[in-house]
C-alpha cells in the first residue's frame, strides 16, 4: 500500500507516477478520502473528550447539591453516549474507504523504468549465448512428450480438465530433477535458506503480496478463509509480517520449491497446447528481505541467482527490463528472463524477479529496527523465481531434442537422473 502522509507532502510526484502506469490523477480523491477519514476521527474524539469534561461537571455539581445542573449534563452525557456508536461506525468506514482505495493502487515504478503501455515497450538488458549450436527449429516439447507415451494431456482432462499434465516415467524424474538442481544451487552457491511452506494460506497472507484484493479471479480459493498459493512469493514473503527485525539479520533469503496454482482467467485461448500455462505447475522461488538501501543491489544479485540456473543448464536466454505498463501490480521493477524455445521459435519467460520497495511490507507491518537509534521503518521485499521448474522442463526439451525424437539430458542434470543421459524417443 501507499504512505497517505508521502502522498499529501508530494501529490504532484505520486500523479506524475501514476501516469507512467497509465493512470488517472489519483493524489485529490486521495487526499479528500484522508480528510473525510480525519474528520471522522476527530468528531469521535471530541464527542470524547466532551464526555469526560462533563463527567468531570457531574461530579462538581453533585458536590455543590445542584441536581438540576448535575441531571441537565447527565443527559447530555447520556446523549453523547448514543451517539458514540455511530461516531465510531463512521470513523471505521472512513478509514475502510481510504485503506480499500490505496489497496487498489499499483506500486510507484522506478525512476529508471522504461516506459511504455505493454510488453512492446520492454527494453533487452543482456543476453546469454549457449555453447552449443542454437536451433532455430524443431518440435514442440508437447509432440516429443506425446510421442514418447511420458506426457500425457488426455489422462490429465480426464482427472482435472484443461490445463493440466500427467507425466510419466523419465519425464517426471528429469521434471523432478530440474527441481532439486535448482534448490540445490540456490541453497549451495547463492546461500538462500530453504523452506518448506504451506500451500494453503489464510486471505490475510495472499493480501499481503498484494493478489488480493484485485487479482482474485485469478486465484483459487479452497474453503473458508483459505486459498492455494499462486507462488511460494506469498509464504515466503509472509514469514516476516506483523514483525520488527533487527538491521543485523538483514539481508533474509528464502527459497522454496513448492506447486503452485493459477485460475489463468486472464488467459483465454492463449498457450492452450502444452505445458505452458497451467493451472497446476512447480516452481522454485527466491524471495529477500532487504534494508531499503540495499534492496536495488539485491535486486541485481537475485536476478543473476536465476541466471546462473540458464547458465548452467547452457540455454540461450535474454534478460528484458519490463516498461512501466507490463510489469506487475506490486513490483517497482521487474527483470524478466526469457529462454529461447526453438519449437516456438522465440523467447518465452521462464522467470520474473521483482523488486517491491516497501509496498509488500506496509500490507503485511513488517519492519525492521535501524542500528544507532535510527527508529524503526519498514522493510523491502523482493521476489523472484529461481527458475519455474515446467517451463526450464520445456526448454530443455526443446533445445536439447534430437533428431530421432529423444532428449539428451544436460550435464548440470545427470547426477539427479542417476547417470542417465538421454530420454529415449518413440519406439518405432
Amino acid at each position: 500500500m501507499h504512505d497517505i502522509r508521502a502522498i499529501r507532502e508530494n501529490p504532484e510526484a505520486f500523479d506524475r507516477d501514476l501516469e507512467r502506469r497509465g493512470l488517472a490523477p489519483l493524489s485529490a480523491e486521495l487526499i479528500a478520502l484522508d480528510d473525510a477519514r480525519k474528520g471522522a476521527v476527530s468528531a469521535a474524539q471530541a464527542a470524547q473528550e466532551r464526555r469526560n469534561a462533563l463527567s468531570k461537571e457531574i461530579g462538581a455539581a453533585k458536590k455543590a447539591k445542584d441536581e438540576a445542573r448535575a441531571t441537565e449534563l447527565m443527559a447530555e452525557v447520556a446523549r453523547l453516549k448514543e451517539e458514540a456508536p455511530g461516531l465510531e461506525a463512521a470513523q471505521g468506514e472512513a478509514a475502510k474507504a481510504l485503506d480499500e482505495r490505496l489497496a487498489a493502487i499499483p506500486n510507484r515504478p522506478k525512476d529508471d523504468v522504461p516506459p511504455g503501455a505493454d510488453e512492446h515497450g520492454n527494453v533487452e538488458y543482456r543476453r546469454f549465448d549457449s555453447s552449443r549450436e542454437r536451433l532455430t527449429q524443431g518440435r514442440q516439447h508437447f509432440e516429443l512428450g506425446e510421442a514418447t507415451g511420458l506426457m500425457d494431456f488426455e489422462a490429465a482432462a480426464k482427472l482435472s480438465g484443461s490445463r493440466f499434465v500427467v507425466l510419466k516415467g523419465q519425464l517426471a524424474r528429469l521434471e523432478r530433477a530440474l527441481g532439486q538442481f535448482m534448490l540445490d544451487l540456490h541453497t549451495g552457491e547463492h546461500g538462500y535458506t530453504e523452506v518448506v511452506p504451506p500451500v494453503l494460506v489464510r486471505e490475510e497472507a495472499m493480501f499481503g503480496t498484494a493478489q488480493l484484493p484485485k487479482f482474485r479471479d485469478d486465484q483459487f480459493a479452497a474453503g473458508e478463509n483459505f486459498w492455494l498459493i499462486p507462488t511460494a512469493e506469498v509464504p515466503l514473503t509472509n514469514l516476516v509480517r506483523e514483525s520488527i527485525l533487527a538491521e543485523d539479520e538483514l539481508p533474509l533469503r528464502f527459497t522454496a520449491l513448492t506447486p503452485c496454482f493459477r485460475a489463468e482467467a486472464g488467459a483465454a485461448g492463449r498457450d492452450t497446447r502444452g505445458m505452458l500455462r497451467q493451472h497446476q505447475f512447480n516452481k522454485v522461488e527466491l524471495v529477500s528481505i532487504t534494508a531499503p538501501e540495499k534492496s536495488a543491489e539485491e535486486h541485481e544479485r537475485m536476478l543473476a541467482c536465476a541466471e546462473a540456473v540458464l547458465k548452467k543448464l547452457d540455454l540461450t536466454y535474454r534478460v528484458m527490463t519490463l516498461c512501466t505498463g507490463d510489469m506487475g501490480f506490486a513490483s517497482q521493477k521487474t527483470y524478466d528472463i526469457e529462454v529461447w524455445v526453438p519449437g516456438q521459435q522465440t523467447y518465452r519467460e521462464i522467470s520474473s524477479c521483482s523488486v517491491c520497495g516497501e509496498f509488500q511490507a506496509r500490507r503485511m507491518n513488517a519492519r525492521y529496527r535501524a542500528k544507532e537509534g535510527r527508529g524503526v521503518g519498514f522493510v523491502h521485499t523482493l521476489n523472484g523465481s529461481g527458475v519455474a521448474v515446467g517451463r526450464a522442463l520445456i526448454a530443455v526439451m526443446e533445445n536439447y531434442q534430437n533428431p530421432d525424437g529423444s532428449v539428451t539430458i544436460p550435464s548440470a542434470l545427470q547426477p539427479y537422473m542417476g547417470g542417465l543421459t538421454r530420454i529415449e524417443g518413440p519406439k518405432n
